[in-house]
């Protein structure tokens, strides 16, 4: 195992700590190994089945390493949230760079062509099935627990807000818009692919009984009412 010295991550919350804090190579690649380890282990066991000890173990550090990065495990949960956000707004703004306007074609859209770009705001669907269990551990989590609850909103505040602003600069540089107002449309469409998302576990509970990943037909179909032609 690696040995890291434990640090003083600084005040204020749990979140803005770790933001906050001025990360070394090696750090921050003991951060990320401790992340990836966590997905796992609370996807297998809940945040309260996990312990620190599971999660350093699958990681290959030892407890020391794990308090130099997060207080505790509600922080580890909030960061891995907030990875996972940045990751899918970084796809979500990799691929509209690379767009053709296309997606209006002789006045008909292409709803298939707009389901496919917004398809990146997913986390890695390889991992679809344990993304939808953290995200229910999270969201559990944040109701029981003030202290978590607050960040957590916080974050989903942002995440919206910036999803919303990332797909209205895709919709008007192909020459669409949303039908109603932005904050709607993208809470309609994270809800109803969340709402996939957990049907499609409880549907295929273990990795045995087949793909977990969301059915996006009514994802495409909510695209078409969500997303229209620029008057």
């Amino acid at each position: 195992m690696t040995t890291e010295p434990a640090t003083d991550v600084g005040s204020g919350s749990s979140v803005e700590r770790a933001l906050a804090t001025a990360l070394t190579p090696r750090r921050e690649r003991t951060r990320e190994r401790l992340l990836d380890a966590a997905f796992t282990v609370f996807a297998h066991h809940g945040i309260h089945g996990a312990s620190i000890e599971a999660v350093c173990e699958a990681a290959g550090f030892t407890r020391g390493a794990f308090y130099s990065n997060f207080s505790s495990k509600e922080e580890l949960f909030l960061a891995l949230a907030e990875r996972a956000m940045r990751r899918q707004l970084a796809s979500l703004e990799s691929i509209s760079e690379e767009l053709e306007p296309d997606f209006v074609q002789d006045g008909a859209v292409d709803y298939e062509a707009i389901r496919t770009v917004l398809s990146v705001v997913i986390t890695d669907p390889g991992d679809a099935r344990q993304w939808a269990l953290m995200r229910a551990e999270l969201e559990l989590l944040a109701m029981r627990d003030p202290a978590v609850g607050l960040p957590f909103l916080a974050q989903e505040e942002t995440l919206r807000a910036e999803l919303g602003a990332a797909i209205r600069r895709i919709l008007v540089s192909c020459g669409l818009q949303f039908a109603v107002d932005e904050r709607t449309a993208v809470d309609l469409l994270l809800s109803v692919y969340e709402s996939s998302a957990r049907a499609a576990v409880v549907a295929r509970p273990t990795p045995e009984d087949g793909d977990a990943s969301p059915d996006t037909a009514v994802l495409s179909r909510l695209i078409k009412l969500l997303m229209i032609p620029v008057d």
